[in-house]
């Protein structure tokens, strides 16, 4: 096998091993010499053997691997002499630099010892001056020492003679402390004499530290007295050996009390929203947010609770209990003032005051974690604000649609259902900018507490927007009537007093859904990934907080239920004054038709009534007029129609029911009509679906009952008044002429004789309404 296959880090070792062997001061630290047919990197060994190595590389390679070994060898041999070369110019140089450096430290201590025998002698000479300068003055030393310590007593007993007096002016002044300084410094004293020389000072003293003692318990308990003074005099009683711990509970409930003063009130929030408000005073918290006479309080409050750890040191656990009560206050407070409608400017202020008095509380008394207490309890308050703020919105959008409820003198002067719909836009895309507005307030402002709540914001904002439309939803649903299971809504129910009123408030909601969807949705979704883009505190489990492709499917759906709702409500006022007029008169003895009934102009009135609604809320649509021809079986007029004409022709029972069969055929060869087709939120679309509606229930009521000639008479005449003024409302002519033809069908099947009026007398009966209209109302247009 050919040395090729040994890499290059296998050599360097090798040869590392080499110059270790070679370098090595204890021969048996090599290892152990390889069996005698060893491998062939046991040239290394000391115990190596040429021949055996030799034969074994003749044995186990070729020729030109035996060359290529030879050529290996020959370079590492010269490298190896290479290193041993560098290695013994190293230590070369090694050995000349240790060899000068021997020589300048021999030249440099030549003169030391001379030296230093000088200097031991001046010491020497120093010792023997200094001893007898003491010698001489130690008399003198000694008295001197005695006289002042002579003195110092002397000043000791003059202060003891003294107290009393000094006592009584600290007393006067009021200087408590020094009074008790001076006692403390003298009390040595007293246990040592004062039943022998100085028994009368001491009794002076103890007098006086009497009234000291009940002058600093009187103002312990003085409620005048600042927390602070009050602190200072329990620690000098303590001071005087007076005991404390039994007024514990009594200064602790004091403290408690103190609470009271600190918490915010209604004015103070008041006070702190008119200066939040003020642009030119916004983030200038010490100036403008905080009151002046707070934030001294809070102040005194802090110092009392690092008096009390000093006088008290095991009141800690009460102490945190009294700061977290003051901050749980705070916030219930807030709780309560975001109820109300304010501004984000006006909850800054509110939490910058109690983020300054946590912060304040927290230096002395870190223990209690006041920042992340007030943290969890910052999340109650901001997220009933949130909540607050969307419910304020949906209060403001239910006033809107208030606007609906109005008197019928006002409604026909005005435009009331557009006025609502107009509002109730502006407070559904104006008020939802101004809530995010509001809200990115929040985001922006630097207070630590907001800064730590920012992901939770955006998760609340979207979660609250998701709630408010489905919230939103639901109210539609109450208002329009649909939702009959819950409670009505108090505010708008009692406030309609028609049903006019209503069903043109279920319209207003029908397009207000629509514009919700189309427009709202949309601009709102714009500005909550511009402004409120990440949180993600609610888990990505949970699903997106705002799925605005979710809140536009249910107000499209809710756009279409209360479109049918709508139209479904006029068609049921329509079929009530229809039910009345089929059900009251006795069509078996109805007499000859003298006019168009009544019912006509109700009929009109109602669709009138319908027009005008919708074109203050609906727009206009394509105009599309289905029509049609003569070979659909259309009779556009009296005189024109072949099967009335072919009617009018026969005289006899038996004529007429043979053109019931004749019609039943011709039917079968009418071109179909579509009757009822997907409704559109256009005006013709509205108004069209409930005039077949109201046809169709026109027919099945004429269906119930049983006509003599004169009852099928007055229908005819009845129906071909309602031609003209149908057509002209509605976009479905064709539809219109096929559902007042069936109705003529139905009570020609229903009639006992079928003998239609001759086309003269119902011309002339029509004229005669229509002159009568005109002079009822001459400027009608």
């Amino acid at each position: 096998m050919g040395t090729d296959d040994v890499p290059l880090d296998d050599k360097a070792k090798r040869m590392r091993d080499l110059l270790s062997s070679f370098y090595s001061p204890d021969p048996s630290s090599t290892p152990n010499a390889p069996s005698k047919h060893g491998a062939l990197d046991a040239i290394n060994t000391n115990s190596f053997d040429a021949d055996q190595y030799m034969n074994l590389l003749v044995h186990k390679s070729n020729l030109e691997a035996l060359l290529q070994r030879h050529v290996e060898m020959a370079a590492e041999i010269k490298n190896l002499d290479t290193d041993l070369q560098m290695l013994v110019y190293e230590n070369y140089n090694k050995f000349i630099s240790a060899t000068d450096a021997i020589k300048r430290m021999k030249s440099n201590i030549v003169g030391m010892e001379a030296n230093m025998e000088q200097l031991l002698d001046k010491i020497m000479s120093v010792q023997s001056r200094s001893d007898g300068v003491n010698t001489s003055l130690f008399e003198k030393r000694e008295h001197i020492e005695k006289l002042h310590r002579t003195r110092n007593l002397l000043r000791k007993v003059q202060f003891i003679y003294d107290l009393p007096a000094r006592l009584g002016k600290c007393i006067k002044s009021e200087a408590y402390a020094d009074a008790v300084k001076f006692y403390t410094g003298a009390m040595p004293i007293f246990k040592a004499y004062g039943d022998s020389s100085f028994q009368d000072c001491k009794k002076a003293s103890e007098e006086a530290v009497a009234i000291i003692v009940k002058n600093l318990q009187r103002k312990l308990f003085s409620d005048s007295e600042s927390i602070q003074a009050r602190a200072e005099a329990a620690v000098l009683l303590k001071q005087l050996d007076i005991p404390v711990d039994s007024l514990k509970a009594k200064l602790l409930e004091k403290l408690e009390q103190s609470l009271g003063g600190l918490q915010l009130k209604t004015d103070e929030l008041e006070n702190v929203t008119v200066d939040s408000t003020d642009p030119s005073k916004q983030g200038k918290v010490s100036d403008s947010i905080l009151t002046a006479p707070h934030e001294a309080s809070v102040r005194e409050f802090a110092e009392a609770i690092c008096a009390y750890r000093v006088i008290f040191p095991d009141s800690e656990k009460q102490l945190i209990s009294l700061a977290q009560d003051l901050v749980i206050k705070h916030f219930e407070m807030t709780e309560q003032y975001v109820k109300r409608r304010i501004s984000s400017a006006n909850l800054l202020g509110v939490l910058r005051t109690i983020w300054t008095d946590v912060l304040l509380m927290d230096e002395v008394l870190c223990e209690a974690v006041l920042p992340d207490f007030s943290l969890e309890a910052a999340q109650v308050a901001v997220k009933q604000y949130v909540a607050s703020t969307f419910s304020h919105l949906l209060q403001d959008i239910r006033d809107a649609l208030l606007k609906v409820n109005i008197s019928p003198k006002e409604a026909a002067e005005e435009f009331p259902l557009q006025v609502a719909l107009e509002a109730s836009k502006k407070a559904v895309l104006q008020g939802s900018m101004d809530v995010l507005l509001d809200f990115r307030q929040l985001l922006d402002d630097d207070l630590g507490l907001l800064v730590k709540l920012r992901d939770f914001i955006i998760d609340w904002v979207q979660e609250g927007f998701q709630d408010f439309f489905r919230a939103l939803d639901d109210r539609f649903l109450l208002l329009s009537g649909r939702n009959n299971s819950t409670s009505q809504d108090n505010g708008l129910t009692e406030g309609t007093h028609s049903e006019k009123v209503i069903a043109g408030l279920v319209l207003v909601l029908a397009q207000l859904s629509v514009f919700i969807e189309q427009t709202a949705i949309p601009r709102i979704t714009e500005e909550i990934a511009a402004s409120f883009s990440g949180g993600g505190v609610r888990g990505y489990e949970n699903g997106p907080a705002f799925v605005p492709g979710e809140i536009c499917r249910i107000f499209r759906s809710a756009g279409e239920k209360l479109l049918h709702h709508y139209i479904n409500m006029r068609t049921q006022r329509v079929s009530t004054l229809l039910r009345k007029r089929f059900t009251t008169p006795n069509w078996i003895k109805h007499k000859e038709p003298r006019e168009v009934h009544m019912f006509v102009d109700l009929f009109l009135q109602e669709l009138e009534a319908v027009g005008s609604e919708v074109k203050q809320i609906l727009p206009q649509g394509l105009l599309r007029k289905h029509r049609r021809s003569d070979s659909n079986g259309s009779t556009t007029s009296s005189r024109s129609n072949p099967l009335r004409d072919d009617k009018m022709s026969r005289s006899n029972t038996h004529r007429g029911r043979s053109q019931l069969l004749e019609t039943h055929l011709a039917k079968l060869f009418k071109q179909k009509v579509e009757i009822f087709t997907k409704v559109e939120y256009t005006q013709e679309s509205v108004v069209t679906t409930i005039v077949k509606l109201c046809l169709k229930s026109l027919q099945e009521f004429v269906r119930l009952q049983t006509f003599n000639r004169s009852g099928f008479q007055q229908i005819q005449l009845d129906i071909q008044f309602l031609r003209t003024p149908l057509k002209e409302t509605v976009e479905d002519e064709a539809a219109i002429d096929f559902l007042l033809d069936e109705v003529i069908v139905a009570a020609s099947e229903r009639c006992l004789d079928p003998i239609p009026l001759e086309p003269p007398i119902l011309d002339r009966l029509i004229q005669a309404k229509l002159a009568k209209s005109k002079e009822q109302n001459p400027i009608a247009p």
